[in-house]
């Protein structure tokens, strides 16, 4: 990276962080999710983002380079087909898989399972290990059954017979697809650091820099499903075995992002994609105990470590936004998909930075004049003291040309401060 890019580099990055921490800025920070509409505007496929890793990135490197506007983007992250396949992986379908019907053009298709029953929290909160190595991991990739047999007996240690659980021929197998999947795995991890270099060399930095999920999310998305979490929060018993296992996952989240502390990063955010907790999921008492407090644990820690919590607020959360501003002024971005922004300014505005809610719907089906109305009415909305970054209210897959040109040309007009 040059002098010069490395100075546009540090004027979008300080913009974005400036308004995150609800300082000025010359003009609205532009950060949208683009998805697969970068590979589908530029020859490729959501399926080479899993199977075509370089035809993937050279796409992702053209379209940026041709939108010097944007302050930072989602970042790029291949997923190894290969490595999916040779696990059978059951949370997923995606494209390019044997057999599947889900378009090039699609993105993964989520397949709700349960694999955890309602009956087995017990056990998995006596046991976490011991239950994903022999119960879940199994489940989830069954190709990896044979590590079903491994059991933790406790005995004498006078040998390596203690052992023996994990040295049978259906662990030994297991071990010998993990190997290949670790080598897809690190092809794509690879391919990952390549092209994002390749990206943050044309002046634009990464919008985030980890991942993690709402502990009631990882319950509900990972181990319950939702038609179990939503069984199990009629029952108040179960609810106590729900609210253990939320706190258990926060501060296991906790610990994988201690990272943060040691790794010098010039974006130090973490994504946090909200699933199940959006209007009317649940009650408000229940939101409160099950799904904000062991979230918000996360969020304290991470801000303890000066990272921003990077909240992504899927479906409807007008009922919930008196919650989210229950947290330091200044050290959280709170993204919005269905709300009313006009009120979401209104509460968190003095605490927290707000972003997105224009509709991919429009881009894609809508007129250019509608977008162009739309456009400024977040602007008007939402810029009045600063604490505003511009995004769509989903991730973008496709979209008229005409559109996105007048979209960004409304920005350029009426985003300046």
């Amino acid at each position: 990276m040059d002098e010069q890019t490395r100075k546009i580099y540090q004027e979008k990055l300080d913009r974005v962080n400036n308004a995150i921490r609800l300082k000025p800025t010359d003009r609205i920070p532009i950060a949208p999710f683009f998805a697969s509409y970068v590979q589908r505007s530029e020859g490729s496929s959501y399926r080479d983002l899993y199977y075509d890793f370089d035809k993937a990135g050279e796409a992702a490197v053209r379209f940026y380079r041709k939108h010097p506007m944007l302050d930072a983007y989602g970042g790029i992250s291949f997923t190894s087909g290969k490595a999916n396949e040779l696990a059978d992986s059951q949370m997923i379908d995606w494209p390019g898989r044997p057999g599947t019907k889900v378009s090039d053009y699609s993105s993964h298709q989520v397949i709700e399972r349960e694999f955890m029953t309602q009956d087995e929290y017990p056990e998995m909160l006596g046991d976490f290990t011991g239950f994903m190595i022999r119960k879940y991991i199994p489940r989830a990739f069954p190709n990896l059954r044979g590590l079903s047999g491994i059991q933790t007996i406790p005995t004498i240690v006078l040998s390596t017979s203690i052992l023996a659980p994990f040295c049978s021929q259906a662990a030994r197998d297991a071990y010998s697809i993990l190997g290949k999947i670790a080598d897809a795995d690190a092809e794509a991890a690879a391919a990952s650091q390549k092209y994002g270099q390749q990206i943050a060399d044309l002046g634009l930095p990464v919008m985030f820099t980890g991942a993690s999920e709402a502990p009631y999310d990882i319950l509900g998305d990972y181990f319950r499903g939702t038609m179990g979490i939503f069984e199990d929060l009629v029952d108040e018993d179960v609810q106590e075995y729900m609210e253990q296992a939320c706190d258990l996952f926060a501060d296991q989240q906790i610990q994988a992002l201690q990272y943060f502390r040691y790794v010098d990063l010039p974006v130090k955010r973490v994504f946090f994609p909200l699933h199940k907790a959006m209007d009317g999921f649940m009650n408000d008492e229940q939101f409160e105990r099950l799904y904000w407090k062991p979230l918000k644990k996360i969020i304290l820690a991470l801000i303890d470590m000066d990272v921003t919590p990077y909240i992504y607020c899927e479906g409807k959360y007008n009922s919930r936004l008196e919650h989210l501003a229950d947290v330091p002024k200044g050290k959280v971005l709170y993204h919005f998909e269905k709300v009313d922004m006009k009120e979401a300014k209104r509460i968190l505005g003095g605490t927290a930075c707000i972003i997105g809610n224009l509709p991919v719907s429009q881009l894609e089906f809508g007129k250019k004049e509608t977008v162009i109305d739309m456009t400024r009415q977040l602007l008007e909305d939402c810029m009045p003291g600063g604490g505003y970054i511009f995004d769509f209210d989903g991730s973008l897959e496709n979209a008229k040309e005409e559109n996105l040109d007048a979209m960004f040309e409304t920005l350029e007009k009426y985003g300046k401060y």
